[in-house]
């Protein structure tokens, strides 16, 4: 039988220490959305206390992760979430999984959570790829919206907004109203102060 004893407690700190660093300190630190970082907490909290106390009952880990695997996609099918968000509550599910029937001991299990989030906090670092911000434009050139326009539409945009622009995808276009709705993806730079 499972007990709520001093290795429950002890997991349980590992798993939350863990889950606030990856939310707090690498998702939330760029998307600055405090309701998913909060939401991914919550759920790592339920994933591994659900999984310590049926740990005790004879379930193979196969099971457990399949078992949670159909929980997140029957409640998050409804929701549009985007593919970082889905990665981030993979790396959420597996930090408590591991941390809650992980066979390996409080520190090598802090390691390996560790090991985890520095990876997350690498990949959106901008240490190996430009940082890209992404802006909705509401466009009234049309006819640079074109393929063979693009070049100019490009750097019209980076005209009239000031802004490093690098891409450009349509996302609407209203021939009523001879407007496009656009996502523009340009190059964030790094505020300088100028004495």
């Amino acid at each position: 039988m499972t007990k709520l004893d001093l290795i429950f407690l002890s997991r349980f700190l590992v798993n939350i220490l863990s889950l606030a660093v990856l939310c707090y300190g690498c998702y939330f630190r760029i998307s600055k959305n405090a309701v998913v970082a909060g939401s991914f907490i919550l759920f790592g909290v339920g994933v591994f206390i659900i999984t310590f106390l049926l740990h005790g009952v004879d379930m193979s880990m196969e099971f457990a992760f399949g078992l949670f695997a159909v929980f997140t996609m029957l409640r998050y099918r409804t929701e549009s979430i985007s593919i970082k968000e889905m990665t981030y509550l993979f790396l959420v599910t597996a930090i408590a999984l591991l941390t809650s029937v992980g066979q390996m001991s409080l520190i090598e299990l802090s390691i390996l959570n560790g090991i985890i989030c520095l990876i997350a906090f690498l990949i959106d670092s901008s240490v190996f790829v430009k940082r890209y911000e992404v802006q909705s434009v509401c466009y009234e050139r049309i006819e640079n919206i074109t393929p063979q326009n693009q070049a100019t539409l490009i750097n019209d945009l980076k005209l009239r907004t000031g802004l490093n622009v690098v891409a450009v995808d349509i996302e609407h276009i209203d021939f009523l109203k001879d407007v496009a709705q656009l996502k523009v993806s340009y190059l964030a730079e790094k505020q300088t102060k100028v004495a």
